[in-house]
C-alpha cells in the first residue's frame, strides 16, 4: 500500500495544469513580430489565456504603430534549465504579427 502513495502521487501531479501570464521578451518594429513567453516547470501542463495574450500583443504592437495583432505558428517550447539529461524547465513562446496601421486623431483648433 506505500509503495503506491508515490506512483498515486506522481500521476495526479503529471495532470496539474498551471494558469501563467505571458510576457513581452522580444520586440521587433522592423518586421513587426512581438513575442510572449511563460514558463512551464517540469510535472506540469501550463496554458495562458489567449484573450489575455492577445491584448498584451496588440498593446506593444500599438506603441510602435501598427493597429492590431494576430498569433501565428505554432508555439516554440525550449529547455531553460537542465540536470543531466532532464529538462527542469521550459520557456513557451507565442509570437504574433502586427497588422494594420494605428489612427491616431489630431486635436482640432478651430478657434
Amino acid at each position: 500500500m506505500n509503495k503506491l502513495i508515490p506512483v498515486a502521487a506522481a500521476i495526479a501531479l503529471s495532470a496539474c495544469t498551471v494558469h501563467r501570464q505571458a510576457n513581452v521578451t522580444d520586440v521587433d518594429a522592423t518586421s513587426g513580430i512581438v513575442r510572449l513567453t511563460y514558463g512551464q516547470a517540469p510535472l506540469q501542463s501550463a496554458t495562458t489565456d489567449d484573450y489575455v495574450a492577445n491584448g498584451t500583443a496588440t498593446k506593444q504592437c500599438q506603441q510602435m504603430g501598427y493597429a492590431t495583432a494576430f498569433a501565428y505558428g505554432q508555439p516554440v517550447t525550449t529547455c531553460t534549465v537542465t540536470s543531466g539529461s532532464l529538462c527542469m524547465n521550459q520557456s513557451v513562446t507565442i509570437q504574433y504579427q502586427c497588422r494594420g496601421i494605428a489612427v491616431t486623431q489630431t486635436p482640432s483648433t478651430n478657434y
